[in-house]
């Protein structure tokens, strides 16, 4: 049976993840990260964005909201694209010596822009920049999915906006897949202050 991947729980790792690639001057590998973590997305259908899903070519910028349809559920899947991801595509699509076609994949192979990467090369990227963050846990391509909701539980989320989000049938489902340890529980119970607060509350 495989190990169960983790989010990445601090947000110094996730920069440190991308900022290892950005280095190295591999920015679809740094696209991918920021991507990953803003999306939400399972690695199938991050792998699966083309250009054309992404940026609006005509108007000469990202587009404002992504529309897919989940290769695994079949169901349409909306959300908007973060300043961040926006960002990091400009700053990737500026790298090109001409306009990559709207058909073509944003994470594509060298070579082929019509053949996507694999999973295990997503896989190799993925772990060789957690490492060289010193990140702790069984990282790997899905912990970019995990990592987007995990952190909107921490900021607070509705745990059923979450459900939504991530198309789960239960609250414990949801749970499990964000990674919730007895440490998160922990903090929450020594966080709530029931006396040291200003008075006229309830």
């Amino acid at each position: 049976m495989s190990a169960v991947t983790d989010p990445i729980r601090k947000k110094s790792e996730i920069k440190k993840m991308a900022a290892y690639w950005r280095q190295k001057g591999a920015l679809r590998n740094c696209l991918l990260i920021v991507m990953g973590v803003h999306s939400a997305l399972r690695i199938s259908d991050l792998l699966s964005l083309t250009w054309g899903e992404v940026y609006d070519f005509a108007k000469g910028k990202c587009r404002a909201r992504i529309e897919l349809t989940e290769r695994k559920t079949g169901k349409k899947k909306c959300f908007p694209l973060h300043r961040e991801a926006v960002k990091a595509v400009s700053v990737y699509l500026a790298g090109f010596a001409a306009k990559p076609a709207p058909g073509g994949f944003i994470f594509a192979a060298k070579g082929n822009p019509y053949k996507t990467i694999c999973r295990s090369q997503a896989w190799k990227i993925i772990k060789e920049a957690a490492k060289a963050a010193e990140v702790e846990g069984n990282i790997a391509p899905h912990s970019l999915r995990k990592t987007f909701g995990y952190h909107a539980w921490r900021e607070k989320a509705p745990l059923a906006l979450l459900m939504n989000i991530y198309n789960h049938s239960s609250f414990a489902t949801t749970q499990r897949y964000l990674g919730i340890t007895q440490d998160d529980r922990d903090r929450l119970y020594l966080r709530l202050d029931f006396f040291g607060g200003a008075a006229g509350n309830g």
